[in-house]
């Protein structure tokens, strides 16, 4: 009764998140640049405010982030000191390719994730690459529209065609869209999604929706081509809904809103859209414009697993007068009385977890693979910068003991585990640094201020331990 011998541990990040180097070695601008932190977030990233560029109103934490561009190697051998055998990251599209249509990559772009890749296989680590997290060139959405155009699917061929050729050899597990079905309730970061007025927007996100999962469908093709050894996995933002009272009708809404997320990857997992999904379409109006090969395309090419990200569970009620909501990965959920939150509102809810995986691994029997789960906090260091994060290691381990008997107890096929935001980085959501989930710390608070050292946290030794023992020991 033990995990699979060759389970991947590791951590996760996002280019958009920790790189910085905004403008360096050619790379163009994205739409992850120009989101601000502050007051403003939340309207510019679900599309609702213009903001195609900077001013001088907002500061814009993705510019410099942790600057790992120009400190990878030091951040890579903490994580080869820490056992890693897998680490997840995304590639900014537009250092590839800066506009994001020319014809030809830019090569010191495609050079930088080279060498990257390179110092992971040095100390055993296997990258896990996410070719999209909440990444489009803001080119693409100033003359197409970001994913609203059928182009788009051409110009992500393109990115797939020249990173899995110049990669093939040192990345085999590769994810195609970060949190796809984030384009409902984060649209701009999602899919470059802004609103004009007047606009069907329900009818944009699902278009849109659309040619990404037969971008996705066309990825999973060329990666197998290119070379069958290539892994390929959807990445959903999963967490179940519970029914807020036994009221039928509540289990129903929670059925309904789980079928929202799962939509997407019943499209990538099976390879054709659901009948509650076309069902749902046809009551709203929503016309999907197919073209003619895209049904064969998404049937041929499902993905090989399944990857999400889980923080906390979700609670549904079909009862208006419900108002007490809690926020949760851009989610907001009606509250669960039985469960604490962290300090953002997120409920913590590690049996939550082991549901959320039953559930999938039930509903498309393919391998599951943790990619993004943890507690953001507000770490206080010390003199010397060391964080004692007991909050964090007991989260984590009542998540792993979680997983595990999803695994030993229930069977579920499960191909590895990375936590989210190993190393601090910019947060997602709120754009905050203070916001931070990782067993090294870096000098660095909202307003971009800080030396951006890198600290060891407690953290750190115990999650060393963890993957030295397979995630049999997990005591503090």
């Amino acid at each position: 009764m033990a995990l699979r011998e060759d389970f991947l541990w590791g951590g996760a990040t996002a280019a958009n998140q920790c790189e910085g180097g905004y403008n360096a070695g050619g790379r163009g601008l994205a739409n992850v640049d120009v989101v601000p932190v502050g007051k403003d977030r939340g309207a510019v990233i679900t599309g609702k405010m213009k903001m195609f560029d900077f001013d001088d109103e907002h500061f814009y934490p993705a510019l410099e982030a942790i600057d790992m561009y120009h400190r990878y190697k030091e951040d890579i051998a903490l994580f080869g000191e820490m056992g890693f055998k897998t680490y997840r990251l995304s590639i900014a599209w537009t250092r590839i390719f800066p506009n994001g249509d020319e014809a030809e990559p830019n090569e010191e772009g495609l050079k930088f994730y080279e060498d990257l890749f390179k110092e992971c296989h040095k100390y055993g680590i296997e990258p896990l690459v996410t070719i999209t997290h909440f990444d489009c060139p803001m080119h693409l959405i100033k003359e197409y529209g970001g994913w609203r155009n059928r182009k788009m699917v051409g110009f992500y061929e393109n990115l797939c065609h020249a990173i899995f050729n110049r990669y093939k050899g040192l990345v085999k597990y590769w994810l195609t869209f970060n949190e796809i079905n984030m384009i409902l309730h984060a649209p701009f970061m999602g899919a470059g999604l802004y609103f004009e007025e007047g606009e069907n927007e329900e009818q944009v996100k699902f278009q849109s929706a659309h040619h990404e999962l037969v971008a996705s469908a066309i990825a999973t093709r060329i990666a197998h081509e290119v070379d069958p050894e290539n892994q390929v996995g959807c990445m959903l933002a999963a967490g179940n809904y519970y029914p807020y009272t036994c009221d039928p009708k509540d289990v129903f809404k929670a059925q309904e809103e789980d079928r929202e997320n799962y939509f997407f990857i019943d499209v990538q997992s099976r390879g054709e859209y659901p009948a509650y999904a076309l069902k749902k379409l046809e009551r709203e109006g929503i016309e999907i414009q197919m073209e003619e090969g895209d049904k064969e395309i998404l049937k041929a090419n499902t993905v090989d697993f399944i990857s999400f990200s889980y923080y906390s569970s979700r609670v549904a009620s079909a009862d208006p007068e419900v108002n007490a909501k809690t926020a949760g990965n851009i989610f907001e959920s009606v509250k669960n009385p039985y469960l604490d939150a962290s300090e953002w509102g997120w409920q913590i809810d590690p049996l939550g977890l082991r549901i959320t995986m039953n559930a999938m691994y039930d509903r498309y029997q393919k391998p599951l693979f943790i990619v993004e789960n943890g507690l953001g906090a507000v770490d206080v260091p010390d003199e010397n910068g060391y964080v004692e994060d007991d909050y964090r290691i007991a989260y984590m381990a009542a998540h792993i003991e979680a997983m595990k008997d999803a695994v030993n107890l229930d069977g579920v096929d499960l191909l590895g585990y990375t936590s989210w935001g190993c190393i601090d980085l910019v947060s997602a959501g709120t754009g905050e640094m203070k916001k931070r989930y990782g067993f090294i710390y870096v000098d660095r608070d909202n307003e971009g201020n800080g030396t951006l050292k890198r600290t060891k946290k407690k953290s750190f030794d115990w999650y060393k331990q963890v993957i030295a023992s397979n995630g049999e020991d997990l005591s503090i």
